[in-house]
């Protein structure tokens, strides 16, 4: 058995599990979760049927690199957003996903051969994923915390310089899951200078770019190159999906585009990996990334979501609208003394409504005295319907100001 997978941590969910274990919820309450961010609003029609008209190609082995069209779409989708330029040819890669191509492009990148073992970086909080890539690549993984202060912008600066000199891989998420932060030009700026003078690799996750609350749309990473004239792009590849954008997390859709090096080392790897996209979902990814309507639509849905719980939760949390994303980051009152393992088990046993511990989602950092940094927070998912969150937002509400802990 492969010894690095004693190294894997259990999943934020199963955690969660294990801390409800033994708990009876209020029956006087209908379960509501804000725990996993799993879209729930409704799949457009005209997907659904771009995918069952794909199905004649069922008996046919799809390219692991795609076809033209489908490349197409993709790289005409980064014009209109982000009115960036890449070659279909050369730049761009259809994915099962954002998920599986985060953990397969650290299985491409990372080099462990040296005398050193090579550093896979991560902001902290993070997906999980970005951690068990970088473990199963044989790499260490360096936590860059998220401050608070700093509306969650990952401290960089921070960073000792001899864990720069090691680091092949820095995974950066905006907007970010769970804080929902988008990273600004000056620090895009600043993370190319220092992978120009380290050489690492940058992986810009950027599944939530289209659901935000302001008229502007959060800067991509490829966007960000652009504007500081790297439009070569040098050792910078950005992932998304179809997931969140348009509703479709089971279809498992997602395409990944930069450096053309990166990408064709990828698609080397993506083609013994077996990682083609089959043609029916390829042709429902096609419908999908060219239109925007459906998009705008379910960006006010979200908006309109946000706009009704998020005052009924500040009056009683640190809590505020996000940059992006569909997450509130929620930190716990004062007398829980940032438990936040025990305000949602408390919560869910009273109020049958599921938040997920921040420290979940986070790292100790720190020697002499480690911090987790999302130790005191809760993540909370609006992915269902504006009349379920906002009751969810009053439960807590509720239990907030009625229950002390114990």
């Amino acid at each position: 058995m492969n010894p690095l997978l004693a190294k894997l941590q259990p999943y934020p969910f199963e955690r969660l599990r294990q801390l409800f274990a033994g708990v009876v919820p209020n029956a006087d309450f209908a379960p509501i979760s804000l725990g996993i961010g799993e879209p729930k609003h409704r799949t457009p029609g005209f997907i659904r049927t771009a995918l069952s008209e794909g199905l004649d190609g069922l008996a046919a082995y799809p390219a692991t690199a795609g076809d033209a069209k489908l490349r197409a779409a993709f790289t005409g989708w980064l014009q209109r957003r982000y009115d960036v330029a890449v070659d279909p040819a050369t730049q761009v890669l259809p994915v099962n996903g954002s998920r599986e191509a985060l953990f397969a492009l650290a299985q491409t990148v990372v080099d462990p051969s040296g005398p050193a073992a090579p550093i896979v970086m991560s902001p902290n909080p993070f997906y999980q994923i970005y951690e068990g890539a970088a473990l199963l690549s044989g790499a260490d993984t360096h936590y860059v915390p998220s401050i608070a202060e700093r509306n969650f912008a990952v401290d960089w600066d921070g960073v000792p310089e001899a864990v720069w000199a090691r680091t092949q891989l820095v995974f950066v998420c905006s907007p970010g899951n769970p804080t929902g932060a988008v990273m600004p030009l000056d620090e895009w700026r600043k993370l190319f200078a220092l992978s120009d003078r380290h050489g690492f690799v940058i992986a810009s996750d950027e599944c939530y770019s289209e659901i935000y609350f302001r008229e502007e749309a959060p800067l991509g990473g490829l966007e960000a190159a652009t504007r500081l004239g790297r439009t070569d792009f040098k050792n910078l590849v950005m992932l998304t999906s179809l997931s969140k954008r348009s509703n479709v997390p089971g279809l498992r859709s997602g395409f990944v585009a930069g450096d053309a090096a990166l990408i064709k080392s990828f698609l080397l790897y993506r083609t013994y990996h077996g990682s083609a996209m089959g043609g029916a979902v390829a042709a429902a990814s096609i419908a999908a990334w060219g239109d925007e309507t459906h998009v705008v639509e379910n960006r006010a849905l979200y908006r309109a979501k946000f706009a009704a719980v998020t005052p009924l939760l500040e009056a009683v949390m640190d809590v505020r609208l996000p940059d992006a994303g569909f997450y509130l980051w929620a930190g716990v009152p004062a007398a829980w003394n940032g438990d936040d393992q025990a305000f949602a088990r408390a919560l869910y046993a009273q109020y049958n409504v599921t938040v997920l511990p921040g420290s979940f989602l986070a790292r100790d950092v720190g020697d002499a005295h480690p911090v987790n940094p999302g130790r005191g927070r809760v993540r909370m998912a609006l992915v269902a319907g504006t009349d379920e969150c906002t009751e969810a937002a009053r439960r807590i509400v509720d239990f907030i100001q009625n229950r002390a802990p114990s």
